[in-house]
């Protein structure tokens, strides 16, 4: 890591060594404190029921085991690895074991991001500032999802080819097969590293009418090191088809207006505008040149298309904007910083970050009480509480969000989860207008089959099935109701079931000879 200039005091190296560490503290501090979005986020639940699943049955789930109007379809638990770190986590240290995976994680980005600029911008100053830009950025990730491996990876393999096109050199790309081998096993958004490598790849061929001064390794060395990567992805449960799992997940294009976290940006928080400024930024130094590097301008734009399409890849633009912004900002001749870091200085960096680190979770009392009081203000922690200790029973319906949370929590098959791929867009599309209160959703199969209904207390829906006859208001509290079908009505369908199968009796009867 390009730190401090040979002539740089020692206390100058200790003090920069200590801010570095700090700096990436900051991000896990963040994390702690925004502790909710990570203790109850809606996707948790299911991924931990994999790997629990996994463990139990020493294999790789193939179909669908935990819905009920898609079991048994074709599934694939493409983070499966991932399933199993985060089971492990919990196990430890329950709740507060995600907090601390998610807030570790963040702090490895922070580095990782630190690492990639540093070697692009020689002033100390300017790759700090630009590496607590990014970190803002991108403090909306913090949950324990497989997108943190993902963000991880991504500005990893920014570092080696940045610093390969740079230097003209190869070697550092032999570390990219074993990144994306295990890449694939973490998460399906490999897809989007392999695009980059291949950005890199078609770069020298287009030097050769794109008039630019980028040095870049040889293209034999790039297309076999984009050849292995492919190949090394394979390595992995399900094989090369992990493509056709990505390719279907790529091409379900109805979660991009229903599913939050697939939606645009909506700019109504500050780290929204920070990731504007520093696309706009990035644009003006790459435009400020005649001749603009074909890499950075391609990255540029498909940084664009990601990260404003869907919130969920924003990560994308804020990482190759800091890198582009590292890249082409001058650095002041007195602050130049072209030494590497001493071995002793990046330890102390480490320490530092870990004891920053732990002063955080002592000073914001991260304990899985206190985790436990926020899962329940966003999840119906009392009502699945409600729903084992009364032995309610029947098929059960709820929302897409706590999908997640009820695989996990009550470990009974749900109408809908975070599953988005399982599912598809019209089973989407329909269980958002059922529970918005649309026209057709009485006549929703999923409901009419429910015996057991987990509702939003502030949902359309809930307010509707207060006046449903077929079922009866059993617990309410400030985050959910749960709604059971009446016994009449059980009874009612009993009885239209046997008179059915009197029907189909009497039929068979009257047509023997």
């Amino acid at each position: 890591m390009q730190l401090d200039h040979p002539q740089t005091s020692r206390t100058d190296q200790i003090a920069r060594a200590v801010l570095i560490g700090m700096l990436c503290a900051a991000s896990a501090f963040i994390c702690l404190r925004g502790a909710t979005g990570a203790v109850a986020d809606p996707d948790v639940g299911w991924h931990l029921r994999t790997g629990e699943w996994i463990l139990q049955h020493h294999a790789i789930p193939h179909a669908d085991p935990f819905s009920r109007v898609s079991a048994g379809s074709p599934w694939q638990a493409y983070s499966w690895l991932f399933d199993l770190l985060l089971l492990k986590v919990y196990a430890w240290m329950n709740l507060r074991g995600l907090l601390v995976f998610t807030a570790a994680m963040m702090v490895l980005i922070a580095a990782a991001v630190y690492h990639l600029l540093s070697r692009l911008q020689a002033d100390f100053t300017q790759r700090a500032v630009l590496t607590v830009a990014v970190m803002f950025c991108l403090s909306r990730m913090s949950t324990p999802r497989p997108w943190l491996f993902t963000i991880l990876f991504f500005a990893i393999e920014m570092d080696i080819l940045m610093h390969a096109r740079r230097e003209g050199g190869s070697r550092e790309l032999l570390w990219l097969p074993p990144l994306f081998a295990l890449w694939a096993n973490v998460h399906i958004q490999f897809v989007d590293g392999l695009l980059v490598l291949g950005i890199a790849a078609i770069e020298p061929l287009l030097l050769r009418w794109w008039k630019s001064q980028t040095k870049c390794p040889p293209a034999r060395k790039l297309w076999l090191t984009l050849g292995a990567c492919a190949a090394a992805v394979c390595l992995n449960p399900y094989g090369p088809g992990i493509y056709k799992i990505a390719w279907q997940m790529g091409s379900q294009a109805g979660v991009l207006d229903t599913v939050s976290e697939m939606m645009a940006l909506p700019f109504r928080a500050p780290a929204d505008f920070v990731l504007l400024f520093l696309a706009l930024a990035a644009a003006g130094v790459l435009f400020r040149f005649r001749q603009l590097p074909p890499f950075e301008t391609l990255m540029l734009v498909l940084a664009a298309v990601l990260s404003f399409r869907s919130r969920r890849d924003l990560w994308v633009m804020a990482i190759t904007a800091g890198a582009i912004l590292a890249a082409g900002l001058p650095a002041r001749a007195e602050q130049e910083d072209r030494g590497k870091q001493p071995l002793w200085a990046l330890a102390l960096s480490g320490l530092t970050a870990a004891a920053a680190f732990a002063a955080s979770l002592l000073l914001l009392h991260v304990n899985n009480a206190t985790l436990q009081a926020m899962l329940a203000e966003k999840m119906p922690v009392q009502a699945v509480e409600v729903v084992k200790n009364r032995h309610y029973s029947g098929a059960l319906f709820n929302t897409y969000d706590w999908g997640g949370f009820l695989i996990w929590n009550l470990r009974e098959p749900v109408s809908i989860d975070g599953r988005a791929a399982l599912y598809g867009d019209r089973a989407i599309e329909r269980s958002r207008d059922t529970w918005g209160g649309g026209a057709k959703w009485a006549a929703d199969p999923d409901l009419q089959s429910a015996g057991v209904v987990i509702a939003p207390d502030d949902a359309a829906l809930t307010q509707l099935l207060r006046t449903d006859a077929r079922f009866e208001l059993a617990y309410e509290d400030k985050v959910a109701a749960v709604f059971v079908v009446r016994r009449e009505a059980k009874n009612g369908e009993s009885n239209v079931a046997e008179l059915h199968r009197a029907g189909s009796d009497a039929g068979s009867v009257k047509q023997l000879p």
